[in-house]
């Protein structure tokens, strides 16, 4: 009696016996190779003394590398840059994978109403409890690390709710902020009542996590290629389970987003203007490149506080003079760095346009990811030299904001 109701119905996820057999295989492996405890012992065996003097990525992946800062920089300098790009890259991974948690519930209510799509939701519910895993283990490190150096947040942040702007240092003010939130906020009931929206928030998320792919497999690979792996720093260490959990993420998100749609009904015109418009987003969000973090799509001239923090600091201790001399000298200069970031963020339109291809429904400024392509190094300079220009008042920071310690001096987020 059930399999004949079942037939009657239509776009069912069991018809189409090979999507369903991917969503298994995919969420099976995942299960057997679940890194969260692995996670989780090691942000709780982690401890800034143990490894504070040596790399935790690939030398080319810290911060300002490449930059003038860089070349001037001591040996014990560039280890501390090392760390910090670890610290910088993870916020914002923190950042996006509040929203992913958030969303992914809604998605996945999105899809109660359709028939055999349990395994979707069951998936769903694994991958939020691996990215609150990755969560914590990013912030026992990153604040550890910056209550060490500066005794104040630099780049890392208070938790935050899935509605604040996904990048952590964007071009944005408060009316840009609200609007966003709204934007997400309205998007989340939309995708929860919806099915073809449900499934299409894992285009964006599918986007957002390549870009991801092209920087953390290489700072995978480092834990991998270490030659004492076992004594390898912790740090590196999370970086490669969280890249090994981020395959089996972004897997799903093909799956759900290139295959599964074929199992429901095709889109009307306001679905397709709305998922259209989300990822004309994510184009806007990965727009800018940072000579500071390859990889990150920040904007600069937001990050300028930071930076300027990190210079004045003990690791450092430059004047203000000097301080925003080599500020100069690395965000308004061309160098190394930025060529390389540049790489980065083209290499990343490539593998957007080649993601999104055969999908149907989407603007073609969308599939050709104009938005995010019309970038370049003469308008990254352009941009900064005029951003610098206006403003070299960072005695008053944002990012001010102390880590609260634990009882056994360590940072809060350790419990």
């Amino acid at each position: 009696m059930s399999n004949t109701l079942v037939e009657s119905q239509t776009n069912t996820l069991l018809e189409n016996h090979q999507t369903y057999r991917k969503l298994q295989i995919n969420y099976t492996r995942n299960q057997q190779q679940d890194h969260t405890k692995l996670l989780d012992e090691s942000a709780a065996a982690f401890r800034y003394e143990d490894c504070k003097n040596e790399y935790w990525n690939p030398e080319e992946f810290s911060l300002l590398y490449g930059t003038a800062l860089w070349v001037q920089a001591s040996p014990s300098q560039r280890i501390i840059l090392n760390q910090l790009y670890w610290v910088a890259y993870y916020s914002q991974i923190i950042s996006a994978e509040i929203a992913t948690i958030y969303f992914n519930q809604t998605s996945a209510a999105g899809l109660y109403a359709q028939e055999d799509f349990r395994l979707v939701c069951d998936m769903l519910d694994l991958e939020s409890t691996q990215e609150r895993a990755h969560i914590n283990a990013f912030k026992k490190v990153s604040e550890q690390v910056e209550l060490a150096l500066f005794n104040k947040r630099v780049f890392t942040y208070s938790m935050r709710g899935p509605f604040a702007e996904t990048m952590v240092f964007a071009d944005t003010n408060a009316i840009k902020r609200k609007w966003k939130q709204l934007q997400l906020q309205c998007f989340g009931m939309l995708s929860a009542g919806n099915t073809f929206l449900a499934c299409q928030y894992f285009t964006v998320r599918g986007v957002r996590t390549l870009n991801g792919k092209l920087v953390q497999h290489k700072l995978g690979n480092y834990y991998q290629k270490h030659p004492h792996p076992e004594n390898a720093p912790i740090p590196s260490k999370i970086s490669y389970y969280h890249f090994m959990d981020e395959s089996f993420h972004f897997n799903s998100s093909t799956i759900l987003s290139h295959e599964v749609l074929k199992c429901i009904k095709p889109p009307t015109d306001f679905e397709s203007w709305v998922a259209n418009l989300g990822v004309r987003g994510c184009q806007k969000d990965h727009y800018h490149f940072s000579v500071a973090i390859n990889g990150i799509f920040w904007y600069d001239p937001a990050l300028y506080g930071a930076i300027y923090q990190v210079l004045r600091s003990p690791t450092f201790s430059m004047s203000d003079r000097e301080a925003k001399e080599m500020m100069r000298l690395c965000f308004t200069q061309e160098s190394e760095g930025l060529h390389r970031s540049y790489q980065t963020h083209a290499e990343a339109v490539e593998s957007y346009k080649v993601y999104l291809a055969s999908i149907d429904y989407l603007w073609k400024s969308n599939r050709e990811m104009s938005i995010m392509a019309s970038n370049s190094i003469p308008k990254y300079l352009d941009r900064q030299r005029k951003a610098w220009m206006r403003n070299q008042d960072f005695d008053r920071v944002a990012t001010d904001s102390k880590v609260p310690p634990c009882d056994d001096g360590t940072a809060s987020s350790c419990a």
